[in-house]
């Protein structure tokens, strides 16, 4: 594949404009690809200019329950989240100002003392399960993408993932798909699909899909 790489001078006199950040909400179940649209998108634009905020930054504080009520939470409904500290960080952002995102901790279920820095950039990326479930959030984004992605793969890749990276075992994942994720699925993030203006067939390893993608950021960013 070509390289499609964006100028640096061109950005660069965009960034000097201090525009308002061009903004993609990246949505779809749990490990359909969002992240691998993603980390292409940091690649055409580059770090510099482009901020990536996670949703799963935004699970709800926990400290007030034991780990076992937090284990057995449901991680994918849309209370799970502070939508109220989401939308104001990321008007915060919109209006030129920096933001300290939480950071969660996932072996433990909570929300980390932790923060990271994120800075208004040329390109922000908002990715997660319910990225286009909110209408206040939806209406700050640009260009709403849905990384669709069979069940049966997504299933394999979360329980990969989640044994090697967050320390769980394969029967509570399966557990917790079936009690939580899947139904969760069903009900709010698959019905959010009719918000998105691009729609990923086969996850984020659809080259003709990331093609049109980053043609329509070099288009918003020229």
């Amino acid at each position: 594949m070509e390289d499609e790489s964006v100028p640096t001078s061109t950005l660069e006199a965009v960034s000097r404009q201090n525009v308002r950040p061009f903004v993609i909400g990246v949505a779809g179940g749990t490990c359909s690809g969002k992240t691998t649209v993603t980390e292409r998108l940091v690649e055409l634009v580059g770090p510099d200019h482009l901020a990536v905020i996670k949703q799963d930054a935004y699970y709800i504080e926990r400290h007030h329950q034991p780990i076992e009520e937090r284990a057995r939470a449901n991680y994918d409904h849309p209370d799970a989240f502070d939508w109220d500290l989401m939308n104001h960080q990321l008007a915060e952002l919109l209006s030129g100002r920096t933001v300290d995102v939480p950071v969660y901790d996932y072996p433990n279920h909570n929300r980390s003392t932790d923060v990271v820095s994120v800075s208004p950039t040329r390109v922000l990326v908002f990715e997660g399960i319910l990225a286009l479930y909110d209408e206040k959030l939806r209406e700050n984004f640009d260009l709403k993408v849905f990384v669709d992605t069979d069940a049966d793969v997504r299933l394999v890749r979360r329980l990969q993932r989640d044994v090697r990276d967050r320390g769980r075992t394969p029967d509570s994942i399966m557990a917790q798909y079936m009690t939580t994720v899947r139904p969760s699925h069903l009900q709010f993030i698959e019905p959010s699909k009719r918000y998105a203006d691009v729609i990923f067939p086969e996850g984020g390893h659809n080259d003709r899909a990331l093609d049109m993608l980053i043609a329509r950021v070099r288009q918003a960013i020229d």
